[in-house]
C-alpha cells in the first residue's frame, strides 16, 4: 500500500475519497430506509413541527400537490423547507387553521388516488 501511496499519491487519494463519499451516502440511504419503513411513521397526525414534504413522505403523496391544494408556499421561496407552525406565523393565521387545511388536502388526494385506482381495478 505504501508503495501505491508512493507511486500514485493523487489516484489513490481520489479513491480514498470516493470510498468516503460512497460510505456517507450509504449511511444517509440506510437510515432513511430504517426510519421510514417503521409502520409509526406512516400516515402520522399532521403537527406544526412537520414540513409539507415530511407530510407527505408519511402519508406517501405529492408534496406538490399538498402545497397548491392547501394554498402552501413552495420551499423555494424562502430557500428551506418550513414547518407548519412557520408557515401560520408568516400568515398570521392559527397553526390548527393551517393543519386544516393541510388535513383536508390529505383528504382530497387520497380519495383522488383511491378513485384512479377503482378506475385502473375495473374491467
Amino acid at each position: 500500500m505504501r508503495q501505491l501511496w508512493r507511486q500514485r499519491p493523487y489516484l489513490v487519494s481520489a479513491f480514498l475519497i470516493a470510498c468516503a463519499v460512497t460510505l456517507f451516502f450509504a449511511g444517509r440511504l440506510t437510515v432513511k430506509v430504517i426510519y421510514w419503513s417503521n409502520p409509526a411513521h406512516h400516515n402520522q397526525a399532521v403537527e406544526p413541527w412537520m414540513t409539507v414534504g415530511y407530510i407527505a413522505r408519511s402519508w406517501r403523496l405529492d408534496g406538490r400537490e399538498i402545497d397548491a391544494l392547501a394554498g402552501l408556499p413552495l420551499p423555494e421561496v424562502k430557500g428551506h423547507p418550513q414547518p407548519l407552525s412557520e408557515i401560520a406565523k408568516d400568515r398570521g393565521v392559527p397553526v390548527q387553521d393551517l393543519i386544516a387545511e393541510v388535513e383536508k388536502a390529505i383528504a382530497t388526494l387520497r380519495f383522488q388516488a383511491a378513485q384512479e385506482a377503482g378506475k385502473a381495478a375495473a374491467p
